[in-house]
């Protein structure tokens, strides 16, 4: 061996120790499967530590939240505007609602967009929707 400043002095490393009980199951089995059993050990969760970050991965507070907002737009709203307009989806407080005519979208945009606004501000609270942007589809 090289002995000098950077070398480090050689030494053979060992396995664990197994314990009593784990070198009678390995004679037992013919095979030591302790490091799989552990491996196996290590990787489960329980479901309640996983769900929050699932549940925020797919966005689902967005989705019920949209689910929301067209069973109120259906319930609230003006049948001919429901008849002609539908909301599609919020994004940053903005609510993007889909109307199918240009008459409808000129109606809604000059006349009754601040009615709108606020009965869905009266239910879902300002921070949620603070906008609506009316597009022909």
């Amino acid at each position: 061996m090289v002995s000098g400043p950077f070398s480090l002095p050689s030494r053979r490393s060992q396995p664990p120790r197994s314990s009593p009980r784990q070198r009678a199951l390995a004679q037992w089995r013919g095979w030591n499967w302790s490091g799989d059993e552990i491996a196996r050990q290590a990787s489960g969760k329980k479901a309640a530590a996983v769900l929050p970050r699932v549940l925020a991965d797919l966005r689902m507070d967005r989705r019920q939240a949209e689910a929301e907002i067209l069973r109120v737009w259906s319930c609230q709203m003006d049948p001919n505007i429901v008849a002609h307009a539908q909301p599609v989806g919020i994004r940053n407080g903005t609510l993007f609602v889909t109307v199918d005519s240009s008459v409808w979208l000129d109606e809604m945009v000059r006349y009754r967009r601040r009615e709108i606004l606020e009965r869905l501000q009266n239910s879902f609270g300002r921070e949620l929707i603070r906008r609506i942007s009316f597009r022909l589809g």
